[in-house]
């Protein structure tokens, strides 16, 4: 658990459901397609692994996930989302930055992928990510898959973002 003075960073519960799900919603449409909230439960019913949550004034503000590939020696950051009324805060980057540590402690991953849009493949790349392939319209029309990939050996694996 990860506190700043008006912020924390904490593992998600099944109680925060309800208010990811408004904060999903807030996302959309600009961010995400309605249709994906279908995918987003199905993801936090059966395929969540670790799933944070950024809490600020008690209430949550951001979200996202990582889900392992031990066999592939890979991560994934998977449904990140931070309210509109916090976008260019600095928030997501603190929750990227707080993910890749914690990927960081586990010597069996060598490489991170982030699969998002066009919308914020930018913000990965300054975090070091480097495009791997592009899918238009892949998540719904307009939506389209950037796959990125951060290579930890190449980082170094103690390194801060």
């Amino acid at each position: 658990m990860k506190k700043t003075p008006s912020k924390l960073i904490r593992k998600y519960t099944t109680a925060d459901q309800l208010k990811v799900l408004e904060l999903f919603r807030f996302n959309t449409p600009a961010f995400f397609d309605p249709s994906e909230e279908k995918d987003f439960k199905d993801y936090l019913k059966n395929q969540l692994e670790d799933y944070f949550v950024v809490e600020g004034n008690r209430k949550i503000i951001g979200a996202g996930g990582i889900n392992y590939f031990a066999e592939k020696n890979t991560a994934r950051i998977a449904w990140d989302m931070i309210h509109p009324d916090f976008h260019k805060k600095g928030i997501g980057k603190e929750l990227t930055i707080h993910r890749l540590s914690a990927i960081r402690n586990r010597p069996d991953i060598h490489t991170v992928i982030v699969r998002t849009s066009q919308l914020a493949f930018k913000f990965y790349e300054k975090l070091g990510f480097e495009q791997e392939d592009m899918i238009p319209d892949f998540w719904a029309k307009g939506f389209h898959l950037y796959q990125m990939k951060l290579n930890l050996r190449n980082t170094g694996r103690n390194q801060s973002t």
